[in-house]
């Protein structure tokens, strides 16, 4: 459970908080990201390792996946990563599986994965801590 300090706390953080007056197009870094995906081969098994291999080559990190449940329409899992982006911040960015397990694509946090971002950004703080 989150403490009511962090959740009370503004969520625009320095991983890249969520820019509602965007764009729905991908930033160069997501971009990028999606295309080094492109060879996924499909299915549950592979898709962590191939979203870590993909944030490690961008110079980022997997920080955790979860089952979608629901969060995000036609996904099945949803891998949250931390990348740099086009300056010297790193920011919080999703990879999606989708429903069929044959594909991922990388979506910027909008309203509606707020709750992970937020979730992200209390895991990378404890992790700081330890």
């Amino acid at each position: 459970m989150i403490s009511p300090e962090i959740a009370a706390r503004p969520q625009a953080s320095a991983l890249g908080g969520i820019d509602h007056q965007s764009e729905p197009m991908l930033p160069m870094e997501l971009l990028e990201l999606e295309l080094s995906l492109e060879g996924y081969a499909g299915g549950d098994a592979g898709f962590c390792e191939a979203v870590r291999q993909a944030a490690a080559r961008s110079g980022g990190e997997l920080l955790f996946d979860l089952p979608a449940g629901g969060l995000v329409q036609d996904c099945r899992r949803i891998a949250v990563l931390r990348i740099p982006d086009d300056g010297q911040d790193m920011r919080v960015v999703l990879a999606l599986l989708d429903a069929h397990g044959t594909e991922i694509r990388m979506q910027a946090p909008d309203e509606e994965t707020a709750p992970l971002v937020r979730f992200a950004d209390a895991f990378i703080e404890l992790l700081e801590r330890i």
